[in-house]
């Protein structure tokens, strides 16, 4: 009997292309969802947070569940209430899991989720930080430290749990970089703010092969920075998408002040960066990554 791995979030940009790799390698998949959805290779349960609901069959069922469900960071503008929103979109869903979990027998096994390298803070400059740096202080480490904290109340029950803390995720389905290529592809790319800031990124292949060797090796636990072993500035990534895409880059860098002006608090996104080792990665697992160099990456993305 085909184990199940169910999943928040999985109709989103990482939970697509995992839940191919999933089936590919012969899991059921399932996704808790508040709407409908037309997958017939993957079964759908409800679930209302607001009303404390979720389809008994769904965790009673599931033998993994990985937790990817949140409003996108930078997807609107950081109002007061789309504060809130970003935080309690990560951590009411995963609490009403575990909820769920303490109210009746369950055969979950682990469950592993997505965090991510903001737990440091937006701006760590040349710092380079490993999985023991303690959590930065502005708005998007104090998302990732709720959001880290909900997804203890799951190992608190007992079940291994994993958080992959990931950087820029490399896909041209969605996330930065197509937003990134856009005005690349136009011939008005450019670097933004000094271009000095550093991007550490990872393939989306590699991070779902990570979430998958995180499900099926119990020695798996904790906090993991997901991102490749070679972060770059932004102006080499910046080039490396035009090299790659084959198009100039002739303009000057962006000002932080443009920035600012039409983004807000969250132009501290792009502004701001990280230079993050993979330490644990490395040194406590046997994961090998399929993409370590930034232009072979783009150019399996871009198939060139």
């Amino acid at each position: 009997m085909a184990e199940t791995v169910l999943i928040t979030g999985g109709t989103g940009m990482i939970g697509r292309r995992l839940t191919t790799l999933l089936l590919e390698k012969g899991y059921q998949v399932a996704y808790l969802s508040r709407k409908q959805q037309n997958n017939p290779n993957v079964k759908i349960y409800r679930w209302d947070i607001e009303k404390n609901f979720i389809e008994e069959e769904a965790l009673r069922k599931a033998d993994y569940i990985i937790h990817l469900a949140g409003a996108g960071i930078a997807d609107q503008r950081w109002t007061a209430s789309r504060k809130q929103e970003i935080i309690q979109s990560r951590t009411k869903s995963i609490e009403l899991i575990a909820r769920k979990l303490q109210e009746r027998p369950y055969q979950v096994k682990a469950c592993v989720s997505a965090s991510g390298i903001g737990f440091y803070g937006a701006d760590t400059g040349d710092v380079r930080v490993s999985e023991q740096t303690p959590s930065g202080t502005d708005f998007v480490a104090h998302v990732t430290r709720h959001w880290e904290n909900a997804v203890e109340l799951i190992d608190n029950i007992g079940i291994r749990t994993t958080k992959l803390r990931t950087g820029i995720v490399l896909s041209t389905q969605g996330g930065a970089l197509p937003k990134i290529a856009l005005p690349v592809q136009w011939g008005v790319g450019a670097p933004l703010a000094s271009g000095k800031q550093w991007t550490s990124w990872i393939h989306i292949d590699d991070l779902c092969r990570m979430y998958i060797e995180a499900l099926e090796n119990p020695a798996w636990r904790g906090a993991y920075n997901a991102v490749a072993p070679t972060p770059v500035t932004n102006a080499v990534l910046t080039r490396q998408i035009a090299e790659v895409l084959d198009r100039p880059l002739w303009l000057p860098n962006i000002p932080s002040f443009v920035l600012k002006a039409v983004f807000g608090e969250m132009a501290n996104l792009v502004i701001g960066g990280n230079y993050v080792l993979n330490h644990r990665i490395k040194a406590e697992t046997n994961f090998t990554y399929q993409f370590e160099d930034l232009k072979q990456a783009l150019s399996h993305l871009y198939e060139k």
